[in-house]
């Protein structure tokens, strides 16, 4: 039974050759397109619409499958053809990728590069509204020792001392750190005030004699001028 606004196209009105379920049998998951994915959640799609359609749509509105993973229902049941079981059923799937891109490795990860930081933090940044702080203290081999988030702030900006940062290194014991926020505008090019707090770091750094390896804002690539999705004031020769 279709909720209002749901029925549609499904995947069984695909032609033979266009069905994500016959492909996915075939070929395997990993064979299919993003959108083709999506269809398989979707089910169905809208009169005039087929449910490939509607998965392209979303697609499209988000910006990317990794977009999608910041939607709430409000933001699913902004087009046509999603009611609120489908919204539901996506948010939880959306969730459960949330939740494991946040899971831990077994094995602290080694950070040395820009986009491996990134990288590790990109589930905790998903969905922020507000900037965070985070202080990754490493060992002699950039092996993750602790990460502590030592500040949150507003849309636009969060107030951290580097008193605060070198703290937690120490505590850690940590050989050298790299310090890491969000922007949640996504575009991760450094503010005026990003650039002095850097700059007091280095002069932090060097005071209590641990290495500040890099200063890394995380953002995402749709939203970067430079399509990388990060900024490393160590890449750009600031540090």
């Amino acid at each position: 039974m279709h909720t209002p606004g749901e029925r549609g196209s499904g995947l069984k009105e695909l032609a033979v050759n266009e069905r994500p379920q016959e492909r996915l049998e075939r070929l395997g998951a990993d064979a299919l397109g993003d959108a083709e994915l999506l269809a398989m959640l979707l089910r169905s799609g809208t009169r005039g619409h087929d449910v490939l359609s509607l998965a392209r749509q979303l697609l499209h509105d988000a910006g990317s499958l990794s977009g999608l993973v910041t939607w709430r229902e409000a933001d699913f049941r902004k087009l046509r053809g999603i009611g609120q079981v489908k919204a539901l059923q996506l948010v939880t799937v959306m969730e459960i990728a949330r939740r494991v891109l946040r899971r831990e490795q077994a094995l602290p990860p080694i950070l040395n590069q820009p986009d491996t930081v990134c990288a590790y933090l990109r589930g905790e940044v998903l969905g922020l509204t507000v900037e965070k702080f985070w202080v990754l203290c490493l060992n002699r081999k950039n092996r993750l020792l602790r990460r502590v988030e030592v500040s949150s702030g507003t849309a636009g900006s969060t107030l951290v001392h580097p008193r605060e940062v070198f703290r937690e290194a120490i505590r850690a014991s940590a050989s050298a750190v790299i310090c890491a926020h969000n922007h949640p505008s996504g575009d991760p090019s450094p503010s005026a005030a990003d650039i002095r707090v850097t700059r007091q770091l280095r002069e932090a750094a060097t005071a209590v004699e641990i290495e500040l390896l890099d200063h890394v804002i995380v953002g995402t690539p749709a939203a970067d001028p430079a399509g990388l999705g990060h900024y490393s004031f160590r890449a750009a020769g600031l540090l």
